[in-house]
């Protein structure tokens, strides 16, 4: 009876650990989908600290073997931008009445501010998180954006010289890398998962001191702070977690990781009078991460999704609603719906509540645009909105900002360097104008424009280098090759011909 007792035990344990592996693997292939993070590999760093050993101390929250797992995984970044003379142009203007007395163009630098403007070297440190043995590592943007030199340097005090694979100012994300192999790295956790009040550790390099790890509470999820949108880029996306975690200038781009060790986010931003640590910080969610550092590594650009719908702010108060003619409702608010946009094709309208994206609620704008963002042109998703009470779901299938369901292409660099946001001038107003085509500056963003002109949102191009541009594609063409060149064009409204001269570096 004895001996039937034992092999009875002793089959229940081996079935008990054989559904504990089985589940692990199903955990690691679940929750890994960038290629470098293998299905059921253990980094040498996990495996060091103990990580899933179940041994965990015994009592109280102990946060020894989650900080010393990823530990080895958080780097630090040192940016250097080099030293340059920056041209302060303003449109050319017409012969001045002084002409015959003074120099056109000691005039302007006096009267229109013509002259260039001499910005010296500037240095700059961050974090960021290893997330592939061979040498893969995601950052913000904001700690790359403009470096002409990045230096990454190991918590074992190696360093190495490192490459920017791609970045993304919308998502303030970008992906890094250096020539390593066996790395440590850091395996993605599952940031819906994310509970308010569950234990969180952020870990980076604040206010250039050696590693630092401190640890707080998730406080709120889904958080819209508008910070992305201060960079002048377009359709930002914000869905920030939030906790009372320190974090200081250089933590950016760092880890925020769960209590198993995982990465659930990416250190971004404080909410600070000061500009140091007096309360919340926010990390973006390691879901999203995921699909931008997937996107980067494989297209070199993010293939971001648009469901070609306008939204108000969250909290209308009882009056804007009622001045909107708003009707109650959950969900998101449709304030409007692009022309043949991916929601109107779907039937979705004006006056619509959206509810849920593929069956998950979503009660925000920022929840809304954060499930919207993990998906790529083409990709098919459901919507469910509310209309006059009744609820109803639709397939979707999202498009790119172009209103097309391509996949974008890697820019060669040279339209991102412009800074800007380019769209190809209609026929009917090309008509109007009385001019066979051209491309319009939608927005201008941080870049070339930006830092050397006083170009406005609106120009018009008709020429570069004095040769004919009528559309986007004629456009990159001719600037692909050129490090000089002049952008010819009007606006809108106003005389004359404008000419900027930009040096792209």
């Amino acid at each position: 009876m004895k001996t039937k007792q034992i092999l009875f035990t002793v089959a229940i344990s081996a079935i008990t650990a054989l559904g504990v592996m089985i589940g692990y693997t199903k955990f690691i292939q679940h929750n890994n989908s960038f290629a470098g993070q293998q299905a059921g590999m253990v980094p040498s760093n996990y495996k060091y600290a103990g990580m899933f050993d179940n041994n965990l101390p015994p009592g109280a929250t102990d946060f020894t073997q989650p900080s010393q797992a990823a530990l080895p995984a958080v780097v630090h970044i040192k940016t250097k931008t080099n030293a340059k003379q920056v041209s302060n142009n303003l449109p050319k203007m017409p012969k001045s009445p002084f002409s015959d007395f003074f120099n056109d163009d000691i005039f302007d630098q006096f009267f229109g501010g013509r002259g260039n403007s001499y910005i010296p070297e500037q240095r700059a440190s961050g974090s960021g998180v290893i997330i592939s043995d061979d040498g893969y590592i995601v950052t913000n943007n904001h700690v790359v954006e403009n470096a002409d030199e990045l230096t990454v340097t190991l918590s074992n005090k190696k360093s190495y010289t490192a490459k920017v694979i791609g970045r993304d100012p919308a998502y303030d994300l970008a992906v890094i890398k250096i020539d390593a192999s066996g790395l440590p790295f850091l395996l993605y956790g599952n940031s819906d998962d994310v509970k308010i009040g569950q234990w969180v550790l952020a870990i980076g390099y604040p206010l250039n001191l050696e590693t630092t790890v401190t640890a707080g509470i998730v406080s709120a999820k889904a958080r819209s702070l508008g910070l992305n949108k201060s960079t002048k880029t377009n359709s930002a996306v914000e869905s920030f977690i939030q906790t009372d975690a320190a974090v200081n200038m250089g933590n950016s781009g760092g880890a925020l990781i769960n209590t198993n060790g995982q990465l659930i986010g990416i250190n971004s931003a404080i909410a600070s009078p000061t500009g140091y640590y007096s309360g919340y910080s926010y990390a973006i969610p390691v879901n999203i991460v995921k699909k931008v550092v997937d996107d980067m590594i494989k297209y070199g650009t993010v293939q971001r999704a648009f469901l070609g719908v306008s939204y108000s702010p969250d909290g209308l108060s009882d009056e804007q609603k009622k001045a909107n003619g708003v009707m109650e409702g959950n969900g998101v608010f449709i304030s409007d719906v692009s022309k043949g946009g991916a929601a109107e094709s779907a039937g979705i309208k004006k006056g619509d509540f959206i509810t849920k994206i593929n069956g998950v609620p979503v009660s925000s704008s920022a929840e809304m645009v954060e499930q919207v963002s993990r998906y790529k042109p083409s990709d098919k998703i459901t919507v469910t909105y509310e209309r006059g009470g009744k609820e109803t779901t639709t397939n979707v299938t999202l498009k790119n900002n172009a209103g097309t369901y391509d996949i974008v292409k890697e820019d060669d660099g040279t339209m991102a360097k412009l800074g800007a946001d380019f769209v190809t001038l209609d026929a009917k107003k090309a008509k109007e104008y009385g001019i066979p085509g051209g491309v319009v500056v939608k927005k201008i963003n941080e870049g070339a424009l930006n830092d050397q002109t006083r170009m406005r949102d609106g120009f018009i191009i008709l020429k570069v280098d004095d040769k004919d541009v009528k559309n986007v594609e004629d456009f990159k063409k001719i600037i692909a090759t050129s490090k000089t060149l002049t952008i010819s064009g009007f606006y809108p409204g106003s005389d004359g011909i404008f000419d900027y001269p930009i040096t792209l570096e």
